[in-house]
């Protein structure tokens, strides 16, 4: 079972495209996504800037908040909750991301009702130092060729 979100957290979509070089360990956290193991947002930034590719930090922090007990179960409902209004803000401003950092987890109580707030930034990790936007990647690899 994957271990606690907590800030520092770096959760990465399944399926993202790394460098063959960069290896750490990773679990499944929620559905489509996998919790890094063992390293913090400066430690991957380093390896995969060593790798030749980027780690780019976006602006905006997002939060969700779910009621509940400071539970496991919780914050990984806010987790999922922060992760879909990301997908669709995204959307509408047609950017895109494949990793989140987890900024903050605050357990709090409102009228005797406990709550949890995670906040995060989204990340991207990709090989080009400018930021694509583009969901079709065929799209960028084209037009790499075609600047060759």
């Amino acid at each position: 079972m994957a271990e606690r979100i907590k800030a520092g957290t770096i959760l990465i979509k399944e399926g993202t495209p790394l460098p063959e070089c960069l290896r750490f360990e990773s679990e499944r956290y929620s559905s489509g996504w996998r919790s890094v193991k063992n390293l913090d947002a400066h430690e991957l930034d380093r390896k995969i800037g060593e790798a030749g590719w980027t780690f780019f930090f976006m602006a905006g922090e997002v939060q969700a908040t779910v009621v509940g007990p400071d539970s496991e179960r919780t914050r990984r409902r806010a987790a999922k909750d922060l992760i879909a209004r990301l997908q669709a803000d995204r959307r509408n401003q047609s950017s895109t991301f494949n990793c989140l950092e987890i900024a903050r987890v605050a357990v709090k109580r409102f009228l005797g009702v406990p709550y949890v707030t995670v906040s995060a930034h989204p990340r991207h990790i990709q090989e080009s130092m400018c930021l694509f936007h583009s969901e079709d990647h065929t799209e960028w690899d084209q037009a790499k060729l075609a600047a060759a």
